[in-house]
């Protein structure tokens, strides 16, 4: 059977290729398969088309690193100049807010030096204020603008300002008064956007003007609650002394050219102002202290308060004979036992039986004043002894020459008796301002 024939069913078969190497008597051959043909191509294809790209290569590179370092050449260009642009407007900044802070530093320096300076007239004018109120009361004047006012406190709380609102701005607004610091107030960052330096500005500036209104108003409340202690001193002495002058009493006579003064208007500052008005206000309080002591060295307190006046001064008819005579007291209504109280102090010159006065005590105030209390039923006092306003001399009655208990009170000048009811009157008058 024929081995290379055809195939009836599958056709004629294709042999491989086989290749035959003759040397002298050698001969060796070697069968070659399709597919070892098809991938010794394949391997050849790669390696001619790996060694033409690595040409490419080696010829384009240098042409793209340079292309690239162009590239990176021109973004670090940019970026230097974006950051000393940067730098720039940091500079520019920082100076600005280094001349703003030394201008706060020196605003909160001034500050300072106005709120020590108010606490320091605090404290000089505290003891004066205190004895003002003693003497002259609350100004109405000071009640009215509290009350109008409630938020500004300018009396002697109001006027030792608070003292961390000064002390706290430098604080707040980022300075270093004394520190030696000299940082802007913040960074805020590096963008190129306009920094808020201005709104930070316009703030501080509406913060030194209201402290500084404050301070002022502080410093105006002081001087004018000063002021109105001074004027009500002066009204009070004014007081004093014209209802002792209407009386005919003794009053100090330069008291009102005290206040006749003139002269050229010469302005002056905040401190001689106040200087002024406390020096002012000493001397109104102590001219109205002045007229206080010597009013209350005069009998003009009632003997016999809240009691009628029976028998007053002058010409009466006489209540035992019935014929006209002179009255040198006045007479009160009072129950047998009531206490009798001196009506100025002084010294107790007579105490006994003392004639018609029957049981009589006479007090001694000086300036040639005394004053008498008779017919009591009891003596609690003995010649000699110091009495003050208001002391118990003894018990009404009615001793000596009388019709009935009741209280005889004169007033003698020099010897010489004085209708009592001119005192009185004075004193029911000035009896507020004492």
């Amino acid at each position: 059977m024929n081995v290379t024939g055809q195939s009836a069913v599958f056709g004629r078969r294709k042999e491989p290729h086989t290749v035959i190497i003759a040397r002298g008597d050698e001969i060796r051959h070697f069968t070659i398969r399709p597919w070892v043909a098809a991938f010794c191509g394949s391997a050849l294809a790669a390696i001619v088309i790996g060694y033409l790209l690595a040409t490419s290569y080696l010829v384009l590179r240098d042409d793209l690193i340079g292309a690239t370092t162009a590239r990176q050449a021109r973004m670090q260009q940019a970026y230097e100049d974006r950051i000393s642009a940067l730098r720039a407007q940091v500079d520019r900044i920082t100076s600005r807010q280094l001349l703003d802070q030394q201008l706060m530093e020196t605003k909160v320096g001034e500050l300072l030096e106005r709120q020590s300076q108010l606490s320091q007239r605090h404290g000089r004018i505290g003891p004066i204020l205190d004895r003002a109120e003693s003497e002259v009361g609350t100004p109405p004047a000071a009640s009215t603008a509290a009350a109008a006012k409630p938020d500004q406190r300018a009396d002697a709380t109001v006027a030792q300002p608070q003292a961390y609102t000064v002390a706290s701005l430098g604080a707040g607004l980022g300075t270093s008064s004394g520190t030696g610091d000299s940082r802007p107030f913040s960074l805020w960052s590096t963008r190129s956007d306009p920094l808020p330096s201005d709104t930070a500005a316009d703030r501080a500036d509406k913060l030194f003007v209201s402290i500084n209104e404050s301070l002022k108003a502080i410093e105006t409340q002081q001087l004018t609650r000063i002021a109105t202690f001074a004027d009500n001193a002066y009204k009070n002495a004014d007081a004093i002394s014209q209802a002792l002058e209407a009386a005919g009493l003794p009053v100090d006579s330069d008291f009102g050219d005290e206040r006749d003064v003139g002269g050229p208007l010469i302005p002056v500052d905040s401190s001689m102002m106040f200087d002024s008005k406390v020096k002012e206000l000493d001397e109104a309080l102590d001219a109205l202290d002045h007229l206080k002591k010597e009013a209350r060295r005069l009998p003009l307190a009632n003997p016999a308060p809240s009691r009628s006046v029976t028998s007053p001064f002058g010409a009466r008819t006489d209540p035992i004979l019935g014929t006209a005579a002179l009255h040198s007291g006045m007479d009160f209504r009072a129950p047998m036992g009531m206490p009798a109280k001196v009506t100025a102090p002084g010294v107790v010159v007579k105490a006994g039986w003392n004639g018609g006065y029957g049981r009589m005590v006479e007090v001694d105030h000086g300036q040639g004043f005394a004053t008498r209390y008779a017919h009591l039923s009891e003596i609690d006092v003995k010649v000699g002894q110091k009495l003050e306003a208001g002391d118990v001399i003894g018990k009404t009655g009615s001793s000596g020459r009388s019709t009935g208990p009741h209280l005889h009170y004169e007033v003698r000048h020099n010897g010489e008796a004085i209708d009592p009811l001119r005192f009185l009157t004075v004193g029911k008058k000035v009896a507020q301002y004492l």
